[in-house]
């Protein structure tokens, strides 16, 4: 028989998540758990760079202080995309002015392909990311090593790492210390 629950699903997937970016800047956080002095240093950095796009990769809100970090979060509704983080809830919905329901999407930046979700599904779309690179959140720990790209937490970073996003820019992944902005690492996409 037919699953028609599945062909939905796969068909929305191509059709509503995928979006092509070209020379554009943007910025990708994750896990800010909202943790209000490093969601502003976020938006100090987000205003230095003026991004085109900002991608954030779910746990938003939960945990710390909300309604400031959710004001933050806000004022760059126009350019951001985001996926649902594990921790995220109808609480996030309710005080984000953009979409926060979708798991995973697809994008596409100069002409790479790319899936963005939060993490914790990870198992879930092994199909989907099999030789594709995934960007991810959820471990807290920054990663640039081979198909997974992660922007470590802007909130709470684990095993003393530091509070991190990534900035993109001509095929090239920076990630950055929120409390210097200062490059900590790279990784060059051919």
């Amino acid at each position: 028989s037919i699953n028609w629950k599945r062909i939905d699903s796969i068909y929305s997937f191509l059709c509503y998540n995928h979006a092509r970016w070209i020379n554009m800047k943007v910025i990708i956080a994750s896990d800010i758990h909202g943790v209000t002095e490093y969601a502003k240093q976020l938006e100090k950095f987000i205003e230095q760079k003026s991004p085109d796009k900002i991608i954030l990769l779910g746990d938003l809100l939960n945990n710390y202080d909300p309604l400031p970090v959710s004001n933050i979060l806000n004022r760059f509704a126009g350019i951001t995309e985001c996926v649902r983080g594990n921790c995220d809830s109808s609480m996030t919905d309710q005080l984000l002015i953009f979409s926060t329901t979708s798991t995973h999407k697809e994008i596409e930046l100069d002409g790479i392909r790319y899936i963005i979700t939060h993490g914790h599904l990870l198992p879930y779309l092994h199909d989907q990311i099999k030789n594709t690179y995934h960007i991810t959140g959820h471990t807290h720990i920054y990663q640039l090593d081979g198909l997974n790209i992660n922007p470590g937490s802007v909130g709470i970073p684990r095993k003393n790492k530091e509070h991190t996003c990534l900035y993109y820019e001509d095929k090239t992944f920076f990630l950055i210390d929120l409390d210097t902005f200062n490059v900590i690492d790279k990784k060059i996409i051919q």
